[in-house]
């Protein structure tokens, strides 16, 4: 299942905000500026569509099932990713966050290793919610997380997962790590409860949204979000 619905417009773009940091490091180091054609992977609402073009030295395409147009000079196309109507090395550069979670990673990664250009790059930002640290423990909904993104098809540990899928293909792989985690946003439970939830599911977030809205300072939620750079083996990138 891919799911170009979650999370919704508004979480989707302060998601975006989030992963900044981590996005742009990447980007820079897959010479974004320098890549003519970009694929954006599973866009979903655009969030990254546009930063992409801005930064891109040429055109960008958004796929998803379902995709939005966020601006005229952004082709979009729908498609499953598991079967990418491009031929063979179209692509650059091919950008993914947060989407491979809801897409069968082995076929979606075939499908990457075979539209990207013998110099090209592949960028993803995949979390990994089994790594979920949480406290004080009032406040904890790493379960949750769990249970409501397996129940939606989603793999909860796909980053773990991402660079030896990436390397069985051959590819070359650089993992990349968020530096330094944010304070924690209240915005988390609101990305929770827009999967299926059962109810006791529901009580108990709606329990941990109420703690941490009295925790202490220094209550901490950190979420794994490996950055991913991989590329052929013929191709290097200066540091």
């Amino acid at each position: 299942m891919e799911c170009s619905e979650c999370p919704s417009a508004r979480l989707a773009a302060l998601q975006a905000a989030w992963l900044a940091p981590l996005r742009t490091r990447l980007l820079r180091r897959a010479l974004v500026a320098r890549r003519a054609r970009v694929l954006d992977l599973g866009s979903g609402h655009g969030a990254t569509t546009l930063e992409l073009a801005r930064r891109a030295g040429g055109s960008v395409v958004a796929l998803d099932r379902r995709p939005l147009r966020p601006d005229p000079s952004c082709p979009t196309v729908g498609a499953d990713a598991v079967s990418l109507p491009f031929r063979d090395c179209s692509f650059d550069l091919v950008f993914s966050q947060f989407f491979l979670l809801w897409a069968p990673l082995g076929p979606a990664l075939a499908e990457v290793a075979r539209v990207l250009a013998p110099q090209g790059a592949f960028v993803a930002l995949e979390p990994d919610f089994g790594g979920l640290v949480e406290h004080p423990a009032s406040t904890a909904v790493q379960p949750l997380w769990m249970a409501a993104l397996e129940r939606a098809g989603a793999d909860p540990l796909v980053g773990r997962a991402l660079p030896s899928a990436c390397a069985a293909l051959g590819l070359e792989v650089e993992v990349h790590l968020a530096s330094a985690s944010p304070p924690p946003s209240p915005r988390r439970f609101d990305l929770l409860s827009e999967l299926p939830l059962l109810p006791a599911e529901a009580a108990a977030l709606a329990r941990a949204r109420a703690s941490a809205h009295g925790a202490p300072p220094g209550m901490v939620a950190h979420l794994p979000v490996f950055g991913v750079l991989a590329h052929h083996p013929c191709v290097r990138f200066g540091r």
